[in-house]
């Protein structure tokens, strides 16, 4: 099965389109958020299809049996009913809805012997940005195919391909490339800044992941922007090392996602419990990209920019040695100091 299986996948979700997905026990999927109507009485004439959701938010929904609730990262089947129409799985995916909707049900868990197919569902549904909540439909006549193996693999190692290089001059940096790297597994593209000349030694390296809201409006829930600019200004003034940004907005959940996290937040749930909410874990980052990237550059060693372990366990896992951590600290402000209080809680970011 190739790399494309995995991306016109992807694709089929975000297109409201049923994917089926071949293993020990075959089933086909249809993505909530993106599923219209008509589509689901299509592939489901008879309203039998059940809702499969992530173990976080069936149990964010008091809808977890004993064994997910103990393990989170199983997928939880749920009976379709009168009460389970579209609108209310949506309501149900949606933790944004939860405060103005009233209750939906009652609502049947279902045994579950799918678990790998339906944790391979949920990864689809991630990778393409989705809620992770889909209609489990026939499969019979659903084109769109990708296997079990093939995900699996390529969410635990995914290839990175060159895709092109160029020089950009930078504001009071060396002299600096950029590299731009396309993901197997997603298609994604993610990007090196290789900035002047590491001298034989182990280059300083940051890994930052993308956000918008941070590095490009300035917002101050957050100290992304900040640590962008600071990272760029301390591997300049070393002389040389590299910057990756990966493309992992909102901790690996996407953009519309982090949006509805920033929603909950609002409403008083801090970042790892909005997070849990919408149905992923507090942090969905994986650091495979950028150890497959560090290796096409030619770097086993680095020296890490982060005050995150999870960075570094990432990395090492990944076959890059961390020689060194470097703290990597930014000054709160009266809107993120509680989201970096959070962090270091919750998420044992370092002093």
């Amino acid at each position: 099965m190739s790399d494309s299986a995995i991306r016109r996948a992807i694709a089929a979700l975000r297109a409201g389109r049923p994917v089926r997905i071949d293993g020990s026990f075959p089933l086909a999927v249809l993505a909530v958020e993106t599923a219209t109507p008509e589509m689901l009485e299509l592939l489901d004439p008879e309203s039998a299809a059940p809702l499969l959701i992530s173990g976080q938010r069936a149990a964010a929904l008091g809808l977890a049996n004993q064994r997910a609730a103990a393990d989170p990262s199983l997928p939880v089947l749920i009976e379709r009913s009168e009460w389970l129409d579209p609108a209310a799985a949506q309501a149900l995916a949606d933790p944004g809805l939860d405060f103005e909707r009233g209750p939906v049900g009652p609502l049947k868990p279902l045994a579950n012997n799918r678990i790998e197919e339906g944790r391979a569902a949920l990864r689809l549904a991630r990778a393409a940005g989705l809620l992770p909540a889909v209609w489990l439909v026939d499969p019979q006549g659903v084109a769109a195919e990708v296997s079990l193996s093939a995900i699996m693999a390529a969410m635990a190692g995914p290839e990175m391909r060159l895709a092109a290089r160029a020089r950009l001059p930078l504001e009071d940096l060396p002299e600096t490339q950029i590299v731009v790297f396309r993901g197997s597994d997603d298609g994604q593209d993610h990007v090196a800044l290789v900035v002047g000349s590491f001298g034989g030694k182990a280059p300083l390296v940051r890994l930052h992941s993308e956000c918008l809201t941070g590095d490009v409006f300035g917002s101050l829930k957050c100290d992304c922007g900040p640590q962008l600019k600071e990272a760029l200004r301390l591997i300049g003034e070393e002389g040389g090392g590299v910057l990756l940004y990966l493309r992992q907005e909102g901790r690996g959940i996407g953009l519309a996602n982090k949006l509805r996290a920033y929603a909950l937040q609002d409403r008083g749930l801090d970042t790892v419990d909005a997070n849990l909410r919408l149905g992923f874990a507090d942090d969905e980052r994986d650091y495979a990209h950028a150890a497959a990237i560090l290796r096409q550059l030619g770097i086993g060693d680095v020296r890490l920019l982060t005050n995150n372990p999870a960075k570094v366990e990432g990395l090492e896992a990944a076959g890059i040695t961390v020689a060194e951590r470097v703290a990597h600290h930014m000054a709160a402000n009266p809107h993120n100091a509680d989201y970096l209080a959070t962090k270091s809680a919750k998420s044992g970011h370092l002093a």
